[in-house]
């Protein structure tokens, strides 16, 4: 590990202006990602901005009946949370499925959104790779590529989204809120908030240099039966090939977003019309134009088969999703 300096922030504003003007900052709060990483020499901050002082651990009700996440909730309370496991149960359940309880127990919401890849290549100092070293080239096009991505990918970068919660918030079109360098706050649609890799993989998310996440707003509830799937070569401690979030309502209409898929949560509105006929329309309407790889290719037969269960979950299954909480 690399020597660098070090500050607790008072304020997100003394955070953000902090990581700005120091080439090279990072924030930390958990550490359960960036520690790693740089121990492993990927990520070399020059200095870190500790913000686990700042107040963003709470858990409210917004004003438009949504819900507001800290952003340094930690994952188990988040997925313990009451509100969280009645209102927003496919969050609560994407929570669950990943990681161990002891990460579950440093990891922050701000956090989980922001971890890197578990591509191979990139935790491989000795292997090019684009994400890790702009310009060197990608190791697993052409490589060990069986986990990577299948849709949204460039030539570039093939590596996927690791996270659980992200695919969860997709769904559910939460909010990031965020202080930039200036002071100035924003709020960025999920939607909106992660980059495809083109010809900038290095580049996971919007976010500019300095910007601090301070919270998470979810809307007010979708009500339906909720369901996260995750489908993945051993029942722990193992990232996802595919998963599926749903939200399903009486009717057959909902919502779905896939993990382990692209390199952000996919989610195609336009998909979602095809729900009352059924996971084969859906999941073709969702991969259109899929370029998989040969040893990857597989992943679309996965997420067929995987979104016909969660679609057979939720409607033989309904009431156990949609009056308990998960």
């Amino acid at each position: 590990m690399k020597a660098f300096t070090y500050q607790r922030a008072a304020s997100p504003a003394q955070a953000a202006a902090a990581a700005s003007r120091t080439p090279g900052a990072r924030f930390i709060a958990g550490g359960t990602n960036l520690l790693d990483l740089m121990k492993l020499e990927i990520e070399t901050p020059s200095h870190l901005v500790d913000v686990n002082g700042l107040g963003f651990d709470r858990i409210e009700a917004a004003p438009d009946g949504g819900l507001r996440i800290g952003a340094l909730v930690r994952n188990t309370d988040l997925a313990a949370d009451a509100r969280v496991r009645r209102d927003y149960g496919v969050l609560s359940r994407a929570l669950l499925a990943g990681a161990s309880g002891q990460l579950r127990n440093k990891a922050t919401t701000a956090g989980n959104l922001l971890q890197r890849t578990r591509c191979a290549y990139f935790y491989d100092t000795n292997q090019p790779c684009n994400k890790r070293v702009p310009g060197s080239g990608c190791s697993a096009i052409g490589g060990a590529n069986r986990q990577h991505a299948v849709i949204g990918a460039s030539s570039a970068c093939i590596a996927t989204h690791p996270g659980d919660m992200a695919v969860a918030m997709r769904l559910l079109d939460a909010r990031i809120e965020t202080v930039r360098a200036s002071g100035a706050a924003r709020v960025i649609p999920i939607a909106d908030f992660y980059r495809l890799p083109g010809d900038t993989p290095h580049l996971d998310t919007v976010l500019e240099a300095g910007e601090l996440i301070t919270g998470v707003t979810l809307p007010p509830p979708l009500g339906g039966v909720h369901v996260y799937r995750k489908v993945r070569d051993r029942a722990s401690y193992a990232f996802a090939l595919v998963s599926v979030a749903a939200v399903i309502q009486p009717d057959g209409s909902g919502r779905v977003a896939l993990g382990g898929v692209a390199h952000r949560p996919w989610r195609v509105e336009a998909a979602e019309r095809h729900l009352p006929h059924g996971a084969a329309a859906v999941a073709g309407a969702l991969l259109s134009g899929a370029r998989p790889t040969e040893q990857n290719a597989f992943k679309i037969t996965l997420v067929e088969r995987t979104l016909a269960a969660v679609l057979l979950d939720a409607r033989d299954d309904g009431s156990e999703h949609r009056s308990k909480p998960a």
